[in-house]
């Protein structure tokens, strides 16, 4: 199994598409993951545009380059969220508006709509995301927090995430959260229960993307065999985690990514403790046959250099799945 290799374009977002898609070619990549962020993919043209849809093609053809899904992380993150003034730097003018929390929920909720359609006219069958979460802010249990409390978010995600993704369905799209801290969903556990919440939507599934899991202790290849066919999109991403105590723990002690204090940080691909063999066998179990995406993120490296070495990685990682048995021969006889 040949799967593309990909570059997730949100950390490049300062770049101009163009001069990121020769990077890119120039690496090894065989596509983008578009980030509906910078002038990567404007979504609201691409719902109202297909014209605007086959010139981005064209331009990422011209450099070798394919596309298979889009993201929309930050929108989606609006969604359920408790707004308050981080958003807006995230946020397009049109969807944060006057600030009001509900109005930028409801507009963000359009938006994502408008991300299914975006997509479709694009010709991608995924949209990778958040979903953001109104009780994140309970993960840790004091004051005791009620179970109704928990069952209320997850009520919230269904009632604003559902007629979304109905949405999704009309156009024939699939909405791919990435599980992550901060959204509905955040480990295997959480991850059941917003599927349940959605009365398991079938245009909802996830982006499976190990980094997030790993360092929490949440077991990553788990997560492939209880979620397989719901894994619509896979992002590479490494994580490092100290195996000595360390000045902070999970939590990060509000300290900034790259700091020596922190006992977790991202790596590029192969520098850190993500058993990558181990997932691509379970990917392989798992039948999964989309595009092996990378998002580079790593603070003590030089973005460009991460980037080649990455692709290189995933390539040497990534290996076609046998049709028969390696003693078959001997049941011939």
């Amino acid at each position: 199994m040949s799967r593309p290799v990909t570059l997730f374009t949100g950390q490049w977002a300062d770049l101009p598409l163009s001069e990121l898609a020769e990077k890119a070619a120039q690496w090894g990549y065989d596509g983008l993951e578009l980030a509906c962020w910078g002038d990567h993919f404007d979504v609201v043209r691409a719902a109202e545009d297909p014209d605007y849809c086959v010139a981005q093609r064209e331009m990422l053809g011209s450099f070798g380059l394919d596309v298979f899904a889009i993201s929309n992380h930050l929108v989606g993150q609006a969604v359920c969220d408790l707004i308050d003034g981080r958003h807006e730097a995230i946020l397009p003018r049109h969807v944060w508006g006057d600030g009001e929390p509900e109005g930028v929920r409801s507009r963000a909720a359009e938006e994502m709509k408008q991300t299914a359609r975006a997509a479709a006219n694009l010709g991608v069958s995924v949209v990778n995301g958040f979903t953001g979460s109104s009780i994140w802010h309970l993960l840790y249990g004091f004051p005791p927090v009620p179970e109704a409390m928990i069952e209320a978010g997850f009520a919230d995600f269904a009632a604003r995430w559902t007629p979304i993704l109905d949405v999704f369905s009309e156009v024939d799209v699939r909405f791919a959260l990435e599980v992550h801290p901060t959204e509905i969903a955040f480990d295997i556990v959480t991850a059941e229960r917003a599927l349940v919440a959605v009365e398991h939507h079938d245009a909802f599934g996830f982006n499976y993307d190990p980094s997030h899991l790993a360092y929490q202790g949440v077991d990553c290849v788990e997560f492939i065999s209880r979620f397989g066919p719901r894994v619509y999109h896979t992002h590479m991403k490494d994580v490092w985690w100290s195996d000595k105590p360390m000045p902070s723990g999970v939590f990060g002690g509000h300290l900034p990514f790259g700091h020596r204090d922190r006992c977790w940080d991202f790596r590029s691909l192969g520098r850190g403790h993500v058993p990558f063999e181990d997932i691509i066998r379970a990917l392989n179990r798992a039948g999964y046959e989309g595009p092996l995406s990378v998002e580079w993120e790593d603070s003590g490296m030089d973005r460009e250099h991460g980037a080649e070495e990455a692709c290189a990685f995933v390539r040497d990682l990534d290996f076609p799945t046998s049709d028969s048995a390696f003693d078959a021969a001997f049941a011939e006889r």
